[in-house]
C-alpha cells in the first residue's frame, strides 16, 4: 500500500516534456478538485487544464489557486456540462477534441448520492445511472481521437472513471439500464460493474491508451451535504467522526492522481491508495458481456 510520502514523491517526479493536456470532468468539487489541484500543483501550472462540471462560481475559485504557469499559451478554463444529459456530453466532448488534437489525461469523477428510486433524465436514463457510467463512456468514446494521437506523438494517453473498481455485482445482459429491474442496491453494484467492463472493453479496443477503474474509499467531499435525502445529509454532519478512516479531497486528489499517472498501457484496477487490486477480483465482465453493453451503450448515448 503506497503511503501518502510515496505518492506525494512520485506525483512530483512527473516533469513530462511536452506541454500536457489534462481534462477532469466533474472537476468543480471532491475528488475531481482534488486531482486537479494536485496535477496543477506538481505541474506548477505549466499544463492545458479544463474543469468540466456545471459549477462555475467553483470552477473560478480552483482555478485561481492553480500555480501561475510560465509556458506560454497554457491555458486553465472551466467548461460547462451537465453530464447527465447525453446530448450536453457529446456537444462537449465534440468541442474539447476540435479544441486540443491531443488529449493526455481524462479524469472522470462527476457523482452525487441520492436514496431517490429511478429518476429518468429526458433522454431516458436514469440520472445515476447516466452520471456514474453513460455520460462517462460517452467522454471517453468521443475524446479516443485525441488521445489516439497523444499516445501516436509518444506522450501519455490515459483515462481514469474513478467509482468503485471491485465493488461491482452480477448485471443482467436482458436489462441493461435497469429499466425493469432498478434498485438502489442493484444501481449501486451494476454502475461499477459497467466501469470494470468499459476500462476491459476499451483497453481491448486501443492498445497503448491506459484504462483505469478506481475504487478511491470514503473521501470527506461534500457529496451527502449536496444530497436532496434528509438522511444522508445527516450522514455527513457525521462523517468527522471518522476521520481517521477516510481520506481528505487533498489526499485523495494525490492517491488518484498517482494511480493514473502510475498506470502503465492497457485496463488497471485501483484502491483508495492507488494501488492495483488486478481485474480478476469481483469482475462480472465477459467476451459476451462486453459487447452486449457496448452495443447497449453506443445506442443509449447517441443523440442526434
Amino acid at each position: 500500500m503506497p503511503s501518502l510520502s510515496t505518492v506525494r514523491a512520485f506525483n512530483a517526479g512527473f516533469t513530462p516534456s511536452y506541454t500536457p493536456v489534462a481534462i477532469f470532468v466533474g472537476g468543480t468539487s471532491g475528488i475531481g478538485q482534488g486531482m486537479a489541484e494536485a496535477f496543477a500543483r506538481h505541474t506548477k501550472g505549466n499544463a492545458n487544464i479544463v474543469i468540466v462540471g456545471r459549477n462555475r462560481a467553483a470552477a473560478s475559485a480552483i482555478i485561481a489557486s492553480f500555480p501561475k504557469p510560465n509556458t506560454p499559451g497554457v491555458t486553465h478554463e472551466f467548461v460547462e456540462c451537465d453530464i447527465s444529459l447525453m446530448k450536453n456530453v457529446q456537444r462537449t466532448a465534440g468541442e474539447l477534441r476540435a479544441r486540443f488534437p491531443k488529449v493526455n489525461f481524462l479524469a472522470l469523477t462527476a457523482g452525487f448520492v441520492t436514496l431517490d428510486g429511478r429518476n429518468e433524465t429526458e433522454e431516458g436514463i436514469d440520472r445515476k445511472l447516466a452520471v456514474h457510467y453513460y455520460g462517462r463512456w460517452r467522454f471517453v468514446r468521443d475524446l479516443i481521437p485525441s488521445l489516439e494521437e497523444a499516445h501516436k506523438a509518444g506522450e501519455d494517453a490515459k483515462v481514469m472513471s474513478v467509482l468503485a473498481a471491485g465493488h461491482g455485482g452480477a448485471i443482467d445482459l436482458n436489462d441493461l439500464g435497469l429499466k425493469k429491474t432498478f434498485s438502489l442496491p442493484n444501481a449501486a453494484t451494476t454502475a461499477p460493474s459497467y466501469n470494470d467492463i468499459m476500462v476491459n472493453d476499451f483497453a481491448a479496443r486501443y492498445p497503448g491508451l491506459s484504462f483505469i477503474h478506481s475504487y478511491p474509499g470514503i473521501v470527506r467531499t461534500g457529496i451527502f451535504k449536496a444530497s436532496n435525502s434528509a438522511s444522508l445529509r445527516i450522514a455527513n454532519v457525521l462523517l468527522p467522526l471518522f476521520t481517521p478512516f477516510t481520506y481528505s479531497v487533498t489526499d485523495s486528489g494525490e492517491h488518484q492522481l498517482y494511480a493514473m499517472l502510475k498506470a502503465g498501457p492497457g485496463a488497471t484496477r485501483t484502491d483508495a491508495n492507488g494501488a492495483d487490486i488486478g481485474l480478476k477480483k469481483k469482475y462480472y465482465g465477459s467476451p459476451e458481456a462486453m459487447v452486449a453493453l457496448w452495443k447497449h451503450t453506443e445506442e443509449e448515448t447517441t443523440v442526434s
